[in-house]
């Protein structure tokens, strides 16, 4: 069943559904078990570690993993359904070209987030702290960033709609070409914010525009004397 976030007037809130899966197998792999192009579905598992190992096409359907470490892991192509990640541990994750439907991921860091070209639905980001996130030609549809950390979005190309950064501090979002539709900003934390150009179009409340109101200037042009 899809749950909502709030929502501004005029503004739909992301439909993201319960993610809960049942009745998975316990499993515990050993180094090497995990190979490219593998089907994972149905499993409980305490810790993934592929961190440097080459996995595109990896599938991950109904499971939950308490902590997957993939630092410097080839994933492009990774297609992720109806699953919980408990923590991420990716300084550099490489996911390019990668399906997320119906994920949450509750917590970790991401330092360097390779996820252009990528197409997220229904998908929630919790307590993350994310560097650098490239979001080049993606698409996210249903997306929500709860309590996070996102030093800098590149989201040129990439089409968002009904997507939202709940009490989630930006410091930059850059992109050209970026098409917004039902974003919202009103409960981001934006007071240390530097770029906006990407959100254009996105809701903000009438606070935030009071306090960002040279930055928005400075981005349109304009001189304030």
């Amino acid at each position: 069943m899809a749950r909502t976030t709030g929502t501004a007037r005029g503004t739909d809130a992301p439909r993201t559904p319960t993610i809960d899966p049942r009745d998975l197998e316990d499993w515990t792999p050993a180094p090497g078990d995990v190979l490219t192009g593998d089907r994972i579905e149905g499993k409980r598992i305490d810790v993934v570690d592929v961190a440097g190992e080459r996995l595109p096409d990896l599938e991950l359907e109904e499971c939950v993993v308490g902590t997957l470490r993939a630092d410097d892991t080839d994933l492009r192509g990774l297609r992720i359904r109806d699953s919980v990640v408990e923590t991420l541990d990716a300084p550099v994750l490489r996911a390019s070209s990668s399906a997320w439907r119906g994920v949450r991921v509750d917590g970790g860091r991401v330092g360097s987030a390779e996820l252009h070209d990528a197409t997220l639905n229904g998908v929630e980001f919790v307590g993350m702290k994310l560097g650098f996130v490239n979001l080049r030609g993606s698409t996210l549809t249903d997306v929500v960033f709860r309590d996070c950390v996102i030093d800098e979005l590149d989201i040129a190309d990439a089409r968002l709609l009904r997507v939202a950064f709940d009490g989630t501090r930006i410091r930059s979002a850059e992109g050209t070409n970026t098409r917004i539709e039902h974003v919202d900003l009103r409960t981001a934390d934006l007071d240390r914010v530097e770029r906006l150009e990407g959100f254009r179009g996105a809701t903000i409340g009438a606070d935030q525009l009071f306090a960002l109101a040279p930055l928005l200037a400075a981005q349109a042009g304009y001189r304030v004397d």
